[in-house]
């Protein structure tokens, strides 16, 4: 078993599994943090960036990692965990031959839809009328300023993909639900269970009869808007940041100032839309309107109402009485929320402030969100939230990501399954991204932060191959009815009994089947049989198998009938040897075998018969 690892980047993974015979690519993450080399892409002019000296951002604005370790035609599936895991599938479907399938939950394939949009639009409603290539050029890059000289690889940097291709990619999906099993070419079964990060978001099973592997993607243990984490029992911690963020918020509202959002079109927001509006009202401050900008908006929204089975418990009880799961709808019929494609239109005139804006995208190098930086970022009044690290931004920021961060490896890693009552989940092996396996770098004596486990886990990093120590011991077969009826079972020790079989064995899609051997058709007395390619094999007839132990002291006794007398008994860890002094011969009675040494053939032949009396034939 091999694992493949395509991506450096822990929470955007991308790596290949070979399992058996079958090549399992587990998500295809696209690593967004290259655009912090270039400058931001405004809807608007800005006459600060104008007066910059710039490069083409859209030429080499995402980084697709390297991918020269495996020819991803090989591939045989693709298994999604979440939709922020899928972004990088039109470069894999369209662009390497790939010709598997891709296998994921619906509002995983839908959300992801409308994430690809999303970016697709920001980078094409601001195209640019030249493309600069020749710095990926080692002589020039050499030259660049700050990150973009160290940056490994950047020939792999490519342009953003179409509509047409996103299309083209996700028609190769195909949808599954939570706890569906599905076979992959009859070798092993793949089954995805709610990870409670987001909207259908999976840990996926991956198993062969006698192994499995636990595909362990970004998790949740937060209850928040998906459902719960299917992957072990723990007592669940509730999401709220009425004391962090929404205390924030009244502060800079009550100021007179304004708060930005960056943030996906999918996901958190749904959370913060509702917890924010709750704690602004309950703080007399419910006339502040709350805007989500983004050319997925009224979709996002819509989506989240209708994926009811997808939810946590208390939403998915909501649905039935009936009420939205979410109250953004009603704030949506209320006039408190609103929601456009873009700052253009009708959201310049209906724009009123102090408010509270949600927009992407979270890099803050493209997207509406380029705009409200220029427009508010020179007060001090206004405040911007992040919604997960801002990467090598300088401004304030507070985590609210509800994925499971290295604060909780070890609850991760040794809960009770849901299979289980109270058996603990003790893997043979664990492998995770080197970065769970040492402190972070800003904070070295944070030695809590670390994945610590027995055994030590193997650590992986961006282009490695890791040789798992996984080996295939046992392989089911099956047997036909008619045979099994023929056997003749023979008790070798009390309660276990073995038989000999002659048969076929039969092997299609990695299943194995022993049949009958058929007998051959009778021989024309008066014409001679040749042999064609078509007939049936003839099967010669098993020899017959010898079972038991050897008695020591009975067999000494029968050896001295024979005329065997002068023997020298010797013990040993497996068993004894018998050294027959006149005759110049050894023989080693163990629990596995018996092996004589003897250079005259009459009298080995004799040995071996006497030593067979002993044994039962099968």
């Amino acid at each position: 078993m091999k694992l493949y690892c395509l991506s450096g980047h822990p929470t955007l993974p991308c790596n290949v599994l070979k399992f058996k015979s079958t090549t399992i690519m587990l998500d295809c993450g696209l690593d967004t943090t290259s655009v912090l080399n270039f400058l931001p892409l405004p809807l608007v002019h800005s006459p600060r960036l104008s007066k910059l000296p710039g490069w083409n951002s859209k030429d080499g604005t995402l980084n697709l990692e390297k991918v020269e370790l495996l020819d991803l035609s090989t591939v045989d599936v693709i298994l999604i965990s979440n939709y922020h895991c899928m972004m990088a599938l039109p470069y894999i479907t369209e662009h390497t031959g790939f010709t598997g399938t891709v296998y994921a939950t619906e509002p995983t394939l839908q959300i992801g839809r409308l994430l690809m949009e999303e970016l697709v639009n920001f980078m094409e409603r601001v195209p640019k009328a030249q493309s600069a290539t020749c710095w990926k050029n080692k002589e020039i890059q050499r030259m660049l300023p700050g990150s973009l000289k160290d940056a490994v690889d950047v020939w792999t940097w490519k342009r953003c993909y179409s509509m047409q291709e996103v299309n083209s990619a996700l028609s190769r999906v195909q949808l599954v639900g939570y706890s569906q099993k599905v076979e992959l070419f009859g070798a092993v079964q793949v089954s995805p269970l709610s990870s409670g990060y987001s909207l259908g978001s999976s840990n996926w099973i991956i198993q062969s009869h006698h192994e499995k592997v636990s595909y362990v993607s970004g998790s949740s243990l937060l209850t928040t808007h998906p459902q719960a984490s299917r992957k072990c029992r723990l007592p669940t911690q509730t999401a709220c940041w009425e004391n962090s963020a929404a205390t924030l918020v009244a502060m800079t509202i009550r100021a007179g100032g304004n708060v930005l959002v960056p943030c996906y079109s999918s996901g958190v927001i749904y959370d913060l839309l509702e917890c924010l509006y709750q704690f602004i009202e309950s703080a007399s401050l419910g006339t502040t309107p709350f805007y989500f900008i983004s050319p997925v908006a009224n979709s996002s929204l819509e989506f989240s109402q209708i994926f009811a089975e997808w939810l946590c418990n208390n939403k998915q009880s909501k649905v039935y009485l009936p009420e939205p799961p979410f109250p953004h709808a009603e704030l949506i019929q209320t006039n408190k929320l609103k929601h456009y494609p873009s700052i253009h239109g009708d959201f310049s005139s209906e724009f009123r402030q102090p408010c509270v804006v949600f927009t992407g995208h979270p890099s803050l190098r493209f997207g509406d969100v380029v705009h409200f930086m220029e427009l508010w970022g020179k007060s001090s009044l206004n405040t911007i939230i992040f919604t997960g690290s801002p990467g090598r931004s300088s401004c304030y920021w507070e985590v609210l990501d509800s994925v499971t961060k290295l604060l909780q490896p070890d609850k991760t890693t040794s809960a009770p399954p849901t299979t289980s009552s109270d058996s603990s989940l003790q893997p043979l092996h664990v492998v995770c991204p080197e970065q769970y396996t040492q402190p972070p770098l800003t904070q070295s004596h944070r030695s809590d932060l670390m994945l610590e486990l027995q055994p030590p886990p193997m650590p992986y990093r961006r282009c490695s191959v890791l040789n798992l120590p996984f080996r295939r011991r046992y392989e089911r077969v099956y047997i036909m009815p008619e045979l099994a009826n023929s056997l003749v079972p023979s008790e070798v020790k009390p309660s276990v009994a073995i038989a000999t079989v002659s048969a076929i064995l039969h092997s299609k899609d990695n299943k194995h089947t022993l049949q009958s051997v058929p007998k051959p058709p009778p021989v024309p007395p008066t014409k001679k049989r040749k042999r064609l390619m078509d007939e049936p094999p003839v099967v010669p007839a098993p020899k017959r198998l010898l079972s038991g132990v050897v008695p020591l002291e009975t067999f000494l006794t029968t050896l001295q009938k024979h005329g065997i007398t002068e023997v020298k008994v010797e013990e040993t860890a497996d068993g004894h040897i018998l050294h027959l002094q006149a005759e110049d011969t050894l023989i080693q009675l163990e629990e596995d075998g018996t092996h004589i040494v003897c250079d005259n053939e009459p009298l080995r032949t004799t040995l071996r018969d006497l030593v067979v009396r002993f044994l039962q034939k099968l």
